[in-house]
């Protein structure tokens, strides 16, 4: 790879935010994404399961944030909550099970959240 590296160091940061792996565009299985640049395969992306794509975006909230998510104060945590929800965590099987214990709040608290979001 000669000429791809910028390329790769420009998607990098765009693969690790969703939790995807890169890997040399022969090794790329049915599932994954090849991405060419100027016609040329550079590099494929292995997109996470999206059970591991949730622990991946509340680790990232959590770095965002600078502690872990249940030390948020509840205001706080209600915007996690609108963020997840708009990038689909709780279409994700346990998601709301997830968040709840990366919140350390009950499954109870994540819906009231979620139900103060539409009423607003």
């Amino acid at each position: 790879m000669t000429g791809d590296e910028p390329f790769i160091t420009a998607v990098k940061p765009l693969v690790d935010a969703m939790g995807g792996e890169m890997l040399p565009p022969d090794e790329a299985g049915a599932d994954d994404v090849v991405l060419a640049w100027e016609g040329v395969d550079v590099v494929a992306v292995r997109l996470p399961q999206l059970a591991d794509s949730l622990d991946h975006i509340l680790a990232a909230m959590e770095r965002k944030q600078g502690k872990p998510l249940a030390d948020l104060d509840r205001k706080a945590k209600q915007e996690v909550v609108r963020i997840l929800e708009a990038r689909g965590a709780f279409s994700v099987r346990h998601g709301v099970e997830t968040v709840a214990g990366a919140l350390g709040v009950s499954r109870f608290t994540v819906y009231n959240y979620l139900n103060r979001e539409k009423e607003a």
